[in-house]
């Protein structure tokens, strides 16, 4: 949605999303809106608990029947599990999505891997779908005035145009640019935690070749994961920054992790958006 800054105070039901690699300041921009009058849509939390609920069941519960306790009282109906998935707690996605590699290292099959990341990536563009309806409902139902869409750092690996269009057309799109320091804290962080993460297919299998032969590895099952994740994230990391500076250039508007920092309240957010309205 490309506005001024006039018009964006005008707007009585605002409805921001928030675009940028995990880590660059969303959530926390979410968490100080939800304190006022907006409805906090988390696209983790919509996958986690909408699209691949069952899914991340069905692996606990596989992962379970391999104790004899646990399959006997599974089959008997004598337990019950469930996610306690939060906009603040979202490790059954993460842990679902997991990370390609040794499986004695906690790694997961290629296969296996593969599958769950498809079923990640229509997981999410179902998700992102759902913004104009959740706009509604947040409105009608709960009584919220606007909304910030806290979208996921994949959100520009989708290459599904619909999805931005229709974001744009509801949404006012704000590209959370890293500084250089900012990129420096964030490749840090991965190196020291290393966590689970989305990629395009072929993305993947360029990387992940290019790991065994710099490895000497030969297969997949070889790979130690959070090895591989410190090495690609960096890469992974430069493969996205042209992405959001495209769908930004296209649909929305910048500003910098540094100005993100610096807001402590929704006022302070609202002048934010209108100073990067007038930058255009």
């Amino acid at each position: 949605m490309k506005l001024n800054a006039e018009s964006f105070r005008k707007w009585d039901h605002k409805a921001v999303t928030l675009l940028g690699m995990s880590g660059v300041g969303k959530t926390r921009l979410a968490r100080i809106l939800r304190k006022r009058d907006w409805f906090h849509f988390s696209g983790d939390y919509r996958i986690g608990t909408r699209y691949l609920d069952e899914y991340i069941l069905d692996d606990i519960k596989e992962q379970a029947m391999g104790s004899p306790l646990l399959k006997d009282l599974l089959r008997s109906d004598s337990i019950h599990i469930a996610n306690n998935i939060s906009v603040d707690n979202l490790r059954p996605l993460s842990a679902f999505l997991g990370k390609v590699g040794n499986p004695e290292q906690g790694g997961i099959g290629l296969r296996e891997f593969k599958r769950r990341q498809r079923l990640h990536r229509d997981a999410e563009i179902a998700a992102m779908r759902d913004v104009p309806a959740f706009i509604r409902r947040a409105q009608e139902i709960y009584g919220y005035s606007c909304l910030v869409n806290d979208a996921g750092g994949s959100l520009c690996e989708l290459e599904t145009d619909d999805v931005l269009e229709t974001l744009a057309a509801h949404t006012l799109i704000l590209y959370i640019k890293t500084s250089a320091a900012d990129e420096a804290e964030l490749i840090r962080r991965a190196e020291s935690d290393p966590k689970p993460l989305y990629y395009r297919e072929e993305f993947l299998d360029a990387q992940l070749a290019e790991f065994l032969s710099e490895r000497r590895l030969e297969f997949a099952a070889q790979v130690p994961p959070d090895d591989f994740v410190r090495w690609v994230f960096p890469r992974l990391f430069n493969a996205r920054l042209p992405r959001y500076e495209r769908i930004a250039g296209k649909y929305g508007y910048t500003v910098s992790t540094a100005e993100v920092a610096r807001v402590q309240s929704e006022a302070q957010f609202l002048a934010l958006i209108e100073e990067a309205l007038r930058r255009g």
